[in-house]
């Protein structure tokens, strides 16, 4: 058996879904960062155990679960509200809680208005999703978390689903100005070259990191983004939805470029 970890933060929409895809497991946690709609009330009507924590990142608030918050399985899956499981991952999970390694690799499909599109949101994109607690450890980087370098992973074959419709575009678009202004914050704190050994690397996640440092330094961020992600990804191919979605990733470029600027001038 294994715990389920999931974020929370005003998603009182969202919850119910992601709460009904995992109500089979016997151990259902919610860390919440301060919500003032229903998302607790939601939570503890489903059965599930909450616990509380101002937000400082994502990264801090899942190694605040992994320490702090007593799971009753040794195995944990960190879920978002905005997400849900599969019973083909449930089974996946249950294969793979004898594993000797520190945590499982575990590719999204991306859903927007209700359609999958694998093309324009490069699946199989890897997070580090099924881990031991409370030895495995993340790190911040940009608005989201990754594994801690020393973790010994591998990779789940199933898949969860992410909702990137949840809340609607609006929502969408001012949540992406807001990753927008920490990832210039963390690419300017990196600093440095992307050393060209990453892009000819064998591990796609490896290869999909370093091109995302490299975009920093190229002109015409917005019409570049757009046409890798509709053009040279196949995003064509994931229709209507697939266009609009090209077409938000082209918008959030503009936030990054500006953020960006924003930042060094900031720092100047």
């Amino acid at each position: 058996m294994f715990s389920v970890l999931i974020l929370t933060l005003n998603e009182e929409q969202s919850l119910p879904r992601c709460l009904a895809s995992v109500q089979e497991c016997t151990d259902i946690v919610v860390l919440d960062s301060g919500s003032t709609d229903r998302t607790v009330e939601i939570a503890r009507a489903a059965g599930a155990r909450v616990f509380a924590r101002a937000f400082d990142d994502f990264a801090g608030q899942r190694n605040y679960a992994q320490r702090e918050i007593p799971f009753r399985h040794p195995w944990v899956f960190h879920l978002d509200a905005d997400e849900e499981f599969t019973t083909e991952l449930a089974a996946d999970c249950r294969a793979h809680v004898d594993a000797t390694v520190d945590g499982f690799l575990v590719a999204p499909r991306m859903m927007f208005q209700g359609r999958w599109i694998p093309h324009c949101t490069d699946f199989p994109a890897y997070q580090a999703r099924f881990v031991r607690a409370p030895q495995f450890a993340f790190i911040q980087v940009g608005h989201g978390q990754r594994e801690s370098p020393r973790m010994k992973l591998d990779r789940l074959a199933a898949n969860y689903l992410h909702d990137l419709s949840a809340g609607g575009e609006a929502a969408w678009l001012a949540k992406h100005r807001r990753y927008a202004r920490e990832e210039a914050a963390a690419h300017l704190e990196a600093g440095g070259s992307v050393p060209w050994s990453d892009f000819l690397s064998r591990d796609a996640l490896r290869r999909r990191r370093a091109l995302k440092r490299l975009s920093y330094s190229l002109p015409c961020r917005p019409s570049l983004r757009f046409l890798y992600q509709y053009v040279l990804r196949g995003g064509f191919l994931d229709g209507r939805p697939g266009l609009r979605y090209c077409q938000l990733l082209a918008q959030y470029e503009r936030f990054a470029v500006g953020e960006l600027r924003a930042v060094r001038r900031a720092t100047a």
